[in-house]
C-alpha cells in the first residue's frame, strides 16, 4: 500500500521553514491558544508528564512548562532544526522548576514507555499523518489511563480556494486531501478513547495576492508533501492559469480569501483492557453519531 504523504519532505519543508515559521504562524498561534484554554479540564490535577507532540518552536511546551513548573514537559518534533528554536528556557521564578525537554521523532512512533504520559498535546501536527487510527493507538499507548489528549488538525475545507484555482490549471495534486471530522472522532473511539469532544470552526483570512499565499505557506512549511506530488516545480504558465482562476473566482473586497477549517479534539485515554483494534478490523463499533461535535458560528 503506497503512502499518502512523503514523511520525508515533510521533515526536509519544516526544517527549512524553523527560521520563518514562528513570524508567520499567526494563525497557528491562536488556534494552539484556544487548545491551551482546554487544559482547565484538568481541574486541580497537576500533571507529572506533559507531551507536546508536533511542538514547533515550542511555545504550547514553554506554556505549560510555566503552568506546571514541576511537571516534564517533552517537547517533540519531527524537524530537528525546528526543535533548535523550541523555547526551553526554564522559569526561575520556581526554584523547582523544570525546562521541557526536546525529542525529535516522529508522531507514527513515539518513543515513550507505555502508560507515561499524563497530557498529551498536539497542536497542528496530524494533518500530515494519513493513518489516524494507528496513530492515536500510539496515542493511547503511551497515555496513563484517565489520560487526556488535546489536539488539533486541518479539515477537507482548508485552502479550498487555491485547490479549486490550481485544478483548473493541471490535474497534478497541489492541496492535501486533510480527513473530515467524521473520520478524526471515528479514529479516536476505535482507538479506544473515550467521552470525545471535537470542535470545528472555519477561519477565512485575507491575501492581498495569491504569491502573498504562497510565500506564507512556505514559511510555515506547509508546502506539498503528497507522495503523489509533481517533483518539478510548478511552470510559470500554470501558476499564471491557477492565479487567474483564484483572481476572477473568488476576489471579494480587494483581497483574496483563503479558508482553513479547524478541527479541535478532547479526548481521554481508557482505562486498562479496553479493546482496541486488531488486524485491520474494529473490536470496538460505536457510531460517529454518538461522538458529540460542536459547530461553531
Amino acid at each position: 500500500m503506497s503512502e499518502l504523504f512523503d514523511p520525508r519532505q515533510v521533515r526536509r519543508a519544516f526544517s527549512r521553514a524553523s527560521d520563518s515559521y514562528d513570524a508567520a504562524a499567526t494563525l497557528q498561534h491562536a488556534i494552539e491558544a484556544q487548545l491551551l484554554e482546554s487544559l482547565d479540564y484538568l481541574d486541580q490535577r497537576v500533571p507529572e508528564v506533559v507531551l507536546d507532540l508536533g511542538c514547533g518552536p515550542g511555545t504550547a511546551a514553554a506554556a505549560m512548562q510555566a503552568r506546571w513548573p514541576r511537571a516534564q514537559v517533552i517537547a517533540m518534533d519531527l524537524a530537528l532544526p525546528m526543535l533548535r528554536h523550541a523555547k526551553v528556557a526554564r522559569d526561575w521564578r520556581h526554584p523547582l522548576a523544570r525546562r521541557p525537554r526536546r525529542v525529535c521523532a516522529d508522531a507514527r512512533a513515539l518513543p515513550l514507555a507505555a502508560g507515561s504520559v499524563d497530557v498529551l498535546f498536539s497542536n497542528l501536527c496530524l494533518q500530515w499523518t494519513e493513518d489516524l487510527p494507528a496513530v492515536f493507538a500510539g496515542f493511547r499507548r503511551v497515555l496513563k489511563p484517565g489520560g487526556l489528549l488535546l489536539c488539533s488538525t486541518f479539515g477537507p475545507a482548508t485552502l479550498q480556494e487555491l485547490r479549486d484555482a490550481f485544478a483548473q490549471a493541471d490535474a497534478a495534486p497541489h492541496v492535501s486531501p486533510f480527513a473530515t471530522i467524521a473520520q478524526f472522532g471515528d479514529a479516536l473511539m476505535q482507538s479506544g478513547f473515550r467521552d470525545p469532544v471535537l470542535d470545528r470552526d472555519t477561519i477565512v483570512r485575507g491575501h492581498g495576492d495569491v504569491q502573498s499565499l504562497m510565500r506564507e505557506l512556505r514559511a510555515l512549511g506547509a508546502t506539498n508533501a503528497l507522495a503523489t506530488r509533481r517533483r518539478t516545480l510548478t511552470g510559470r504558465a500554470r501558476f499564471r492559469a491557477a492565479a487567474a482562476a483564484y483572481e476572477v473566482e473568488r476576489r471579494d473586497d480587494g483581497l483574496l480569501p483563503s479558508s482553513w477549517e479547524v478541527i479541535t479534539a478532547m479526548a481521554w485515554a481508557p482505562e486498562p483492557g479496553t479493546p482496541i483494534r486488531s488486524g485491520g478490523f474494529d473490536e470496538v463499533s460505536v457510531p460517529v453519531s454518538k461522538i458529540r461535535i460542536r459547530q461553531r458560528p
